[in-house]
């Protein structure tokens, strides 16, 4: 993969932007560990190996077992491995994040509303907005995942 442009030092101000929501979502009083699995699902859906690694790397470091971290993508086949509100948050952030074939139904909303009270949910769907928009700049421009930097500097 071929790092196409280095969209911090292009758009400096955009990214500290961004930054600053990525600060806000930190401070919301959502658990980290419920936001970097909405984060990681997210980018799996999404395709983006570079938010994947990030937030795989994030959660290992966060004590989040190996196990759960696997099973992210088919959280749904996973029973209780899985809290009732991450649960929740994983559903909302797939709808969410598919939003041109879902449409967010009000099943999807109600489903979400029903785990979270409302500035809990506002906060999360800017989570979900927000790894949405990172992983269209990372895809777009091509952004070296660690995993591959670190392969890179033992060859």
């Amino acid at each position: 993969m071929t790092h196409r442009l280095d969209y911090n030092t292009a758009a400096p101000a955009g990214m500290k932007a961004l930054g600053g929501v990525y600060g806000y979502v930190s401070q919301s009083g959502l658990p980290k560990a419920l936001i970097d699995l909405v984060y990681l699902r997210v980018s799996l859906i999404n395709g983006c190996a570079y938010c994947i690694d990030m937030h795989t790397r994030d959660l290992i470091k966060d004590g989040i077992p190996i196990d759960k971290i696997a099973l992210t993508p088919v959280w749904h086949e996973a029973g209780e491995l899985f809290s009732a509100r991450e649960r929740a948050a994983l559903r909302w952030a797939e709808t969410v994040t598919k939003v041109a074939e879902t449409a967010v139904p009000d099943t999807e909303f109600q489903a979400a509303r029903a785990a979270f009270n409302e500035k809990e949910l506002a906060d999360l769907t800017i989570a979900i907005g927000l790894m949405n928009t990172y992983n269209r700049l990372a895809i777009s421009f091509r952004a070296t995942p660690q995993a591959v930097k670190e392969l890179q500097r033992v060859a």
